[in-house]
């Protein structure tokens, strides 16, 4: 019987040039694809919770205005100069 809290497996199919990218990625982190994988599906789970949360916080206040978006955008480093988006 495993000892301690043995990580669940996931089988899954990705496109192939997804796949060579994910491998380059994660030898070029010096991590295994598992541990590669196990950061991206924190990092997607992250964003998706920021976003419900400012759905959320938007359904209670109405929409962002626009110079609540840009301060957000200068808070977390993405340019405010819509010219370059």
């Amino acid at each position: 019987m495993p000892r301690g809290n043995p990580s669940p497996k996931l089988a899954i199919t990705v496109d192939p040039d997804v796949h060579a990218e994910v491998v380059e990625a994660a030898a070029a982190e010096g991590v295994s694809v598992s541990a590669w994988m196990t950061a991206a599906a924190r990092r997607a789970l992250r964003v998706r919770s920021g976003l419900a949360a400012v759905a959320e916080w938007e359904a209670d206040n109405g929409p962002l205005t626009s110079e609540e978006l840009d301060a957000a955008r200068r808070r977390v480093g993405i340019s405010t100069d819509r010219r370059t988006a």
